[in-house]
């Protein structure tokens, strides 16, 4: 062991209070049997949510959500409502999630995937406010040599 003094002992109790798998008796089942589709599912599911945001930044190569709302794009709304349910259905139909050897993810789960794709937004909208601030920068200093 690496730490013989410190024992490690997983609770997982407060996840399966909330439909998740209760691992605390064998935590390296995780990654055989349902644990390894959960995780499967997980990456798939955050996966897909990413590119409905990356969808979503796209809207704009510089504009942030908050100047050019989703709604603006209205056809756009209506894409990643029909991928999001197509993913909810091989998700929750039982014979597809047998087919795509995936499992439904609980509300804990979901949690997780918007925790793990949220970012990539802010992570998008920094960068165009620092694209906005080098644009101003240009501007200013092409109008003072004009």
């Amino acid at each position: 062991e690496l730490y013989p003094d410190i024992p490690y002992e997983p609770d997982f109790s407060a996840w399966a209070a909330n439909g998740g798998l209760d691992l605390s008796h064998k935590p390296c089942d995780y990654m055989n049997g349902v644990g390894k589709r959960t995780a499967s599912t997980l990456s798939l599911s955050v996966l897909v949510t990413i590119e409905m945001f990356n969808a979503l930044n796209a809207l704009s190569e510089d504009g942030s959500l908050l100047q050019m709302p989703p709604w603006a794009n209205p056809w756009l709304l209506l894409a990643m409502l029909v991928s999001f349910s197509l993913h909810f259905v091989i998700l929750y139909v039982p014979f597809l999630a047998q087919v795509f050897s995936i499992t439904p993810l609980s509300y804990n789960d979901w949690i997780l995937v918007l925790a793990f794709s949220f970012p990539v937004i802010i992570i998008d909208e920094a960068l165009k406010a620092v694209g906005r601030m080098r644009q101003r920068a240009a501007l200013r200093q092409r109008m003072k040599t004009e």
